[in-house]
């Protein structure tokens, strides 16, 4: 067992992810600001790995403390530029089961974030697997408000080049400033969302 280092939880590493998109695949410049993707990955030691664990709420119970640093650090990352999309996932190292990486991803873990970014009515996407160091991971991404903002289905890709070890769990959340370069697909436009609902 490692020591906890943050909270109940004991994390090896923290990564950061940015990117930029300027222009589409062909070439076509932005319809206005280019597209930041930015995600933010946490790797945790995993207690669990080995063996099964009926009772996860103690790792549920300990996530909204996660969930907080999280949201500290897409503040920080963000800077003055406003977030509208969102998702996360989970990548769990080979000891462990697929559920133990969920734990960390429930609303007490997101909530927070929300917070954060100053709301988010959308459930947020999710996706994740188990692997290795140099897994690729994509992350789904949509309006942090309205689910039906087909302008801001998306996804970002990652991989970490020395993580998740066999008893570790990388918790990575996806953030960007706006829907997809060119996106044209019709579909409720994202400055017409109501965020009543997280629907629409």
């Amino acid at each position: 067992m490692k020591s906890p280092n943050f909270g109940i939880f004991h994390i090896r590493k923290w990564f950061l992810q940015v990117e930029d998109s300027l222009s589409g695949e062909t070439g076509a410049p932005a319809d206005g600001e280019p597209l930041r993707k930015i995600v933010i990955a946490a790797c945790i030691h995993n207690p669990c790995a080995g063996r099964y664990e009926q009772d996860l709420s103690a790792w549920i119970e300990g996530s909204p403390e996660l969930g907080r640093e999280f949201g500290r650090r897409i503040q920080e990352a963000a800077g003055n530029q406003k977030i509208e999309s969102y998702g996360k996932a989970i990548l769990v190292g080979i000891d462990g089961e697929y559920e133990h990486g969920n734990a960390l991803l429930t609303n007490p873990a997101a909530d927070p974030i929300r917070v954060a970014l100053g709301g988010g009515k959308s459930w947020v996407p999710s996706t994740g697997k188990r692997g290795v160091p140099g897994t690729v991971l994509d992350i789904p991404l949509a309006h942090k408000d309205a689910l039906y903002v087909r302008s801001h289905y998306d996804s970002v890709s990652v991989s970490f080049n020395d993580a998740p070890n066999r008893d570790e769990v990388l918790v990575c959340w996806a953030f960007a400033t706006r829907g997809r370069l060119n996106a044209r697909l019709g579909g409720l436009k994202a400055a017409d969302v109501k965020g009543l609902d997280g629907l629409v």
